[in-house]
């Protein structure tokens, strides 16, 4: 990594803070001689750096990127305050980008740019963040033991057909509540409720672990459904170790939902900070972010979709085959998030 200083943010605490503010007073002081933008990130995905290194060769400002946890940064600016040298946030799920957005953080970008090329449901309708690669949530399956035929949508995953054969991520996690949350738009409070309360019901085991653990756990036998990202899955097919690319042959994708509004589709986002020192330079970086390369490095550097038209997929992620999307809104999860949260707790979903 020759054009981007990267730094690894491991606490909130006032120290912490404080160390940054002195590393970042360099930074500020130059940055009327040298063009920077200061990005923090909570893709932890070492591909990315060819995405930044790319920005820096095509337009000579440098990227000086530190990453953490969402909340944690989140955290972080509000602390920083007026004095944060961060122009931009990009984090994962629309939930976390409306979170940020709650606490004030973003500042609206008026750009013909993103509005034209990033569809309408895919970034905040005010202009305060958007997204730049897509997730889809989707059900996989064991193929030796389920018959794509047998499934349907995210509903029938309540069907008694499916008692002791799901498995998939804590009530915890941002991916879990932003679903329910989608779902508590679409049917309301009590119905989603009484999804979640069915969802338990046909659980192989309590949650536990990140996708991966879920889908680890249907290609073992433990379970033969589990609600995933994609991208996890095409990522196996890389893996060294011959066991873990059995993974990917033993494991089925199904695109719920297609016969009516479409499969639940998340995002990896970001918006421009209203305390950013450069804020021109953030800008260009948020277009670029649409750019062609910008997003074959988004489809091939860690198989997501991207967000706009015309770009190969990676081939692994294209043999998932093609589907249709929700397009009500990703802007939408946020306001459901805390009714959804409640609804999860409820139905007993740990």
């Amino acid at each position: 990594m020759n054009k981007v200083s990267r730094r690894v943010f491991l606490g909130t605490g006032t120290a912490a803070v404080a160390i940054a503010a002195s590393q970042f007073g360099r930074i500020n002081s130059a940055t009327a001689r040298d063009k920077v933008v200061n990005l923090y990130s909570s893709r932890h995905y070492n591909t990315d750096s060819r995405l930044y290194d790319n920005f820096t060769s095509q337009t000579g400002i440098k990227v000086n990127l530190i990453e953490g946890e969402a909340d944690p940064l989140i955290e972080r600016i509000k602390s920083e305050g007026r004095n944060s040298p961060a122009d931009i946030l990009l984090t994962v799920d629309a939930g976390r980008l409306w979170r940020a957005d709650q606490e004030g953080l973003f500042a609206p970008v008026n750009s013909q740019v993103l509005q034209q090329k990033i569809p309408a449901y895919l970034r905040d309708p005010e202009g305060h963040w958007f997204g730049f690669s897509k997730r889809v949530r989707v059900i996989m399956y064991g193929k030796e033991r389920v018959d794509p035929s047998q499934l349907s949508t995210y509903e029938d995953l309540v069907n008694a057909k499916w008692k002791g054969k799901l498995v998939t991520r804590s009530s915890t996690n941002i991916y879990s509540q932003s679903l329910s949350s989608w779902l508590v738009g679409i049917h309301g409070e009590a119905e989603t409720e009484k999804w979640c309360r069915g969802l338990v019901a046909n659980f192989a085991r309590q949650p536990e672990g990140n996708d991966k653990a879920q889908i680890e756990a249907v290609a073992a036998g433990m379970a033969d459904l589990a609600i995933a990202n994609t991208y996890y899955l095409a990522n196996y097919a890389r893996d060294k170790d011959p066991a873990k690319k059995a993974i990917y042959d033993r494991v089925g994708v199904f695109f719920p939902n297609q016969n009516g509004r479409g499969a639940h589709v998340n995002i990896s986002g970001g918006g421009l900070l209203k305390t950013a020192p450069n804020q021109e330079a953030a800008i260009q970086f948020l277009e670029y972010l649409v750019s062609s390369p910008a997003q074959d490095f988004f489809a091939r550097g860690n198989d997501e979709y991207p967000v706009i038209e015309g770009i190969a997929l990676e081939p692994l992620v294209a043999k998932f085959g093609s589907y249709k999307s929700d397009v009500s809104g990703v802007a939408t999860y946020g306001a459901n998030l805390a009714k959804a949260v409640q609804v999860m707790n409820r139905a007993g979903w740990k």
